[in-house]
């Protein structure tokens, strides 16, 4: 997963950068945001998804080889999930009272309890490199996107078994669920957004993303039935849920409008939304220098300075939470 538009638990192209876009406001009557909070966190390995708990006011984020589970009312930590080796994302089943992470480097999926976070079953993927997952309330099932399997595991969360599995052809990095059966995930190395039936767990469509490369980050709009897609060239799609069309472009023309560009951190490229405070979470760390490129790694990355990895509160310039 690449920094940079950030996941809503959608991945980021403008690196240290959040990009909020509207279809229908001017952009002047937009709320504007701002960093209302920064809370230093434990541990300093790397990271990948967030996800929220809105019911449990919950934030979990997954962390080198675990879980980290935040109370965002008090914004302290509330506990772990550990030994999730290469941890990518946490589903939230609540209605079933079960969370799901993604352990890439097990190719297991982990159930845990979303009460006590007891850990309940080690699952078994049928793709190599779990990494984005989601649960899809409509048909209580659990999609596991396995990169290097280029395929989907599917788990009935009702009896934590595999039921399935869609072959994708591609390399899936997010995806979201429009909540009546419907699931779409990027398709990153072919520039595309495959639709999935998720009750005969069959793909339906793939779509190409015209001015994206290498999309990552996802979101949905339900209501509008837009899917906003995060680009490695630096721009967001807009794609029509319903036909695949894509609308438009931010930074490269288009329909929709750039409400505020706001500055984060470097490193702070993946978020989850409370969509009922309006409030947004990253986290980020601080990093050394890059060590030399070699031949067998020509882009190294630079090493986290240990202490700084933390988590970024971002909500309208007028809360005074």
């Amino acid at each position: 997963m690449r920094p940079g538009i950030s996941r809503v638990a959608p991945c980021a192209s403008l690196a240290g950068a959040l990009l909020v876009a509207t279809l229908t406001a001017p952009a002047l009557a937009a709320p504007q945001y701002h960093i209302t909070h920064e809370v230093k966190l434990p541990g300093d390995e790397g990271w990948d998804y967030l996800s929220f708990d809105d019911a449990g006011h919950r934030l979990f984020i997954a962390h080198g080889s675990q879980v980290l589970v935040i109370d965002t009312d008090q914004l302290t930590p509330a506990g772990a999930i550990a030994n999730t080796p290469g941890v990518h994302g946490i589903a939230l089943a609540t209605d079933a009272g079960h969370g799901y992470i993604s352990a890439g480097r097990s190719n297991t999926i982990v159930v845990f309890d979303l009460k006590t976070l007891a850990r309940l079953k080690d699952i078994q993927a049928t793709g190599e490199n779990p990494d984005a997952i989601l649960y899809d309330s409509a048909t209580h099932r659990v999609f596991s996107f396995n990169g290097r399997g280029r395929n989907a595991t599917v788990i009935d969360s009702k009896t934590d078994a595999v039921i399935g599995t869609i072959a994708l052809d591609a390399k899936p990095e997010f995806a979201v669920s429009d909540g009546k059966g419907r699931v779409y995930v990027n398709l990153e190395d072919k520039s595309s957004i495959a639709r999935i039936d998720a009750q005969h767990m069959s793909v339906t469509a793939v779509w190409p993303l015209e001015g994206c490369d290498d999309p990552s980050g996802l979101a949905i709009d339900v209501t509008g039935q837009r899917l906003f897609a995060g680009c490695g060239n630096k721009v967001m799609a807009v794609v029509d849920a319903n036909s695949g069309r894509t609308l438009g472009t931010v930074g490269a023309g288009g329909k929709p409008e750039v409400a505020q560009s706001l500055a984060t951190q470097r490193g702070a490229r993946t978020m989850a939304l409370d969509e009922h405070a309006h409030r947004l979470f990253l986290v980020t760390a601080s990093f050394g220098p890059p060590p030399a490129a070699t031949e067998q790694n020509p882009h190294p990355r630079p090493a986290i300075l240990p202490g700084t990895f933390r988590l970024l509160v971002v909500a309208p310039a007028n809360d005074k939470r």
